[in-house]
């Protein structure tokens, strides 16, 4: 089952229950891998972009694929590989020789829901293009701005087996991303279940029908509602250590000081603020309590904390900065 709790609060509005509904049916076909679900539905309500880590054959790609059925909306996926230029996914103008005109052929980035298979493996202008596409909601051509749908999300996935022939992803990519969700193998009974599921849909000519499609017009009406989610000033200011402490660590000991290169941007905290919004929202909640920014603070800082030489040295990896982060930092 997903992260997201069970049990129903009498204040949770129809639209509320049918996102809950979608995580449980999108369950239903991705086995073993609830924190991605929740996390991909966390990324639509916050309108931001997710990077999905973790070795081949974990339904990363099936994840959003299901996603993009149970959601109105268009879904792209775009294989990188080092010999991909920016007008492959952007599009480019196409000479017409019977009416002398140059037409714009719009790419597979004019999508709705986007995948982006094995991002690392694409080259610095390539990446440049779809870094402005996900940042300014455009997409330049020539002397032109192209304006993108209004229901954009990007998913990324990155092969952290195999680093050969990967250009690694700019800082200033990095943070565009919303979250940075890593995926690990499921367990035996996760197992077993994946291989009846398997055979399952093998015998279902289309295993989507059992759940009506939610339309934009219901997604933009959820994040709308998600906007009017009350956050309180005593959380709005736990957040705001939270990020502070990345920034200011010697205030917490010479230890976590040594251990931080780089803080987190001002995006961590909008971030955190809106996948906490929506994580309440989705538990029927009408505010949002310390529990939600702890439940999302590690993928908003995964992938924007920059660890010293010496604790990458160490093997301490970015999320067991955070942890000692939330010890430190007292719950207001």
């Amino acid at each position: 089952m997903s992260e997201i709790q069970e049990s129903v609060h009498t204040n949770q509005s129809p639209l509320s229950l049918r996102f809950q509904s979608l995580v449980a049916h999108i369950n239903q076909h991705i086995i073993g891998q609830p924190h991605l679900t929740e996390r991909l539905l966390l990324a639509l309500l916050s309108d931001g972009h997710l990077l999905v880590e973790g070795p081949p054959g974990l339904a990363k790609t099936k994840a959003i694929k299901v996603l993009s059925e149970f959601v109105e909306g268009s879904f792209h996926r775009i294989q990188f590989t080092p010999d991909l230029l920016p007008s492959d996914i952007t599009g480019t103008d196409i000479y017409r020789p019977e009416t002398g005109e140059f037409v714009f052929q719009s790419g597979p980035i004019f999508h709705n829901l986007i995948l982006a298979d094995e991002i690392n493996r694409a080259p610095a202008k390539v990446q440049a293009a779809l870094l402005e596409a996900m940042a300014e909601g455009q997409v330049s051509i020539g002397k032109r701005s192209l304006p993108m749908e209004p229901l954009f999300m990007v998913m990324a996935t990155q092969n952290p087996l195999e680093q050969e022939g990967t250009y690694p992803l700019p800082e200033a990519q990095l943070d565009r991303f919303m979250m940075h969700v890593k995926v690990d193998y499921p367990d035996t009974e996760s197992e077993h279940a994946i291989l009846e599921l398997v055979e399952q849909e093998a015998r279902t000519n289309d295993p989507f029908n059992d759940f009506a499609a939610l339309s934009q017009n219901d997604l933009f009406a959820a994040r709308r509602a998600i906007l009017g989610i009350h956050l309180a000033d005593s959380v709005k200011n736990y957040i705001v250590e939270l990020v502070m402490a990345t920034r200011s660590p010697q205030k917490y000991g010479k230890e976590l000081a040594d251990c931080i290169s780089v803080g987190v941007s001002p995006r961590a905290t909008i971030a955190i603020s809106r996948c906490a919004r929506s994580r309440a929202w989705l538990n029927g909640k009408n505010y949002v309590s310390p529990d939600d920014v702890q439940a999302v603070i590690h993928d908003v800082f995964r992938h924007r904390l920059i660890l010293s030489f010496e604790a990458e040295a160490q093997g301490i990896e970015t999320d067991d900065i955070t942890d000692q982060i939330l010890n430190f930092v007292p719950v207001t």
